[in-house]
């Protein structure tokens, strides 16, 4: 049986894909960071609802109405509503995130989302850069800023990424690139600073 790299690249492109990697990264650093707060299953849920639900049930209902053409959003022209909606709901997650009384690092995701989710929309309205590479990268940055240098191995998936995002042909070289790089230094030093550490 002959493999199929266009089949194995749509593979990476949807495990590594904003609604997987970044629940992945939240669950790690709530249950590792904060396991023995009392409320840190509601920090989940929060940050779950505002990272995969709500995307999901989102892009899922435009996807009904016709409003976008693929559930991976290929044409920048149709990336705006849903961006602008994904602001609010970041920003609703971010206002319910601080009455749990959270650590700051916990709103700090939230409130930077948001944020995030506003420059690309203004990014979007000239360029069309990587959401899959900047949500990648900017959870590592995040697991970086919890866990350490460990958490850096996980840049050496980027490579992987950017193939499969460039042989799908949703995305070319410096549109992953830029996504790549800006994803986590944004990321990064929203957090530092956020955090003070």
């Amino acid at each position: 049986m002959q493999f199929d790299l266009h089949r194995f690249a749509d593979f990476v492109s949807w495990v590594i894909s904003p609604v997987v990697v970044a629940p992945l990264a939240y669950y790690a650093v709530v249950m590792q960071g904060y396991g023995h707060d009392v409320n840190s299953i509601s920090y989940l849920m929060v940050l779950f609802f505002s990272s995969t639900l709500a995307p999901i049930f989102l892009i899922t209902g435009l996807k009904k109405i016709g409003r976008i053409s693929d559930f991976n959003i290929t044409f920048r022209e149709q990336r705006f509503l849903p961006l602008l909606v994904l602001v609010a709901v970041n920003a609703l997650g971010y206002e319910f995130m601080k009455h749990l009384h959270p650590p700051k690092m916990l709103t700090g995701i939230l409130f930077f989302n948001a944020v995030n989710m506003i420059f690309i929309l203004l990014i979007t309205l000239q360029w069309k850069i990587s959401i899959h590479l900047f949500t990648y990268s900017s959870s590592v940055a995040l697991l970086y800023m919890q866990f350490g240098t460990v958490a850096l191995w996980l840049l050496l998936l980027v490579p992987l990424l950017i193939w499969s995002r460039i042989l799908l042909k949703a995305h070319n070289f410096m549109q992953t690139l830029v996504g790549g790089i800006v994803g986590f230094g944004v990321m990064y030093v929203e957090l530092k600073w956020w955090t003070g550490l």
